[in-house]
């Protein structure tokens, strides 16, 4: 619903605060006290960052969070946390997001999300239809199995720790779409950067000006396959990965330090 593990992590804490503090004897349904409270403190939260994102220097994407391969597995799980979804839940409004995630992530009825957002279940219902059908209008199509999304991030891989421009290329959709967030702290395009000649140019270029160490990681992040850079010894960003067709249809690399912390406290990455 936020598109951050550490937002998400304090409006968890701020719903376990609120329910400890509660008699328990008065809750006449546990589950649909603590869906109100978690959404409500996700609804004053998106609505804080909705203020915050206004001032972002940049492209602004979704905190990587990284997720086991069984995930990746699961092509309904892996395309309701992809970065490509995530971007374009940004473009509805908070309400419509907490809808959209309750019904069609969580299966949740009607009149229970009008209880948990304040709404009746009538304007809920209508709220709903609203939101999935501009969902399903910008929705990527992921057309390829969990195998062949490894495989075009395998030769990704390889291509971009050898600095391999044809490798790139090869792999790489002709409308590809690379978007780089580096918060204003690291340098990252202040636009995408649309094809594959472009894209790849771009890589290769800003990886072979700096005399540095390259490690390139294999990992899954958001359901989806993805890459680790390792520069001399540090994490220097994340790429996300949206496969269709075979090829590689859109890069979405996390560089901001602020967006890395957490991914790299929670779960340490392995090099193999």
């Amino acid at each position: 619903m936020l598109g951050s593990a550490a937002d998400a992590d304090d409006v968890l804490q701020e719903t376990w605060l609120r329910w400890v503090a509660v008699d328990a004897a008065h809750v006449d349904s546990p589950r649909a006290y603590l869906v109100r409270i978690t959404t409500r403190q996700a609804l004053n939260r998106l609505r804080s960052m909705k203020r915050r994102r206004e001032a972002y220097v940049g492209a602004w994407l979704p905190e990587p969070l990284l997720t086991t391969a069984d995930v990746a597995a699961d092509v309904e799980l892996s395309d309701s946390v992809s970065m490509a979804l995530m971007l374009v839940l940004e473009t509805l409004t908070p309400t419509e997001r907490a809808v959209f995630v309750l019904r069609e992530a969580f299966g949740f009825g009607y009149d229970e999300i009008a209880a948990a957002v304040g709404k009746t279940p009538a304007a809920v219902h209508q709220i709903a239809h609203r939101a999935r059908r501009h969902v399903e209008a910008r929705r990527p199509r992921r057309s390829v199995t969990a195998r062949q999304a490894e495989a075009a991030a395998e030769a990704f891989r390889r291509a971009l720790e050898t600095r391999d421009l044809q490798g790139l290329l090869d792999v790489l959709a002709p409308d590809v779409v690379a978007i780089s967030d580096g918060g204003g702290v690291k340098q990252a395009t202040p636009r995408p950067i649309i094809g594959a000649g472009k894209v790849a140019r771009f890589i290769v270029g800003g990886l072979t000006k700096n005399d540095i160490t390259l490690i390139v990681e294999a990992t899954t992040v958001n359901g989806s396959p993805a890459v680790a850079l390792h520069m001399d010894g540090e994490l220097d960003g994340v790429i996300a990965m949206r496969v269709e067709d075979t090829h590689i249809s859109g890069l979405y690399y996390v560089r901001n330090p602020q967006k890395l912390t957490y991914i790299a406290s929670e779960t340490p990455l392995t090099l193999r």
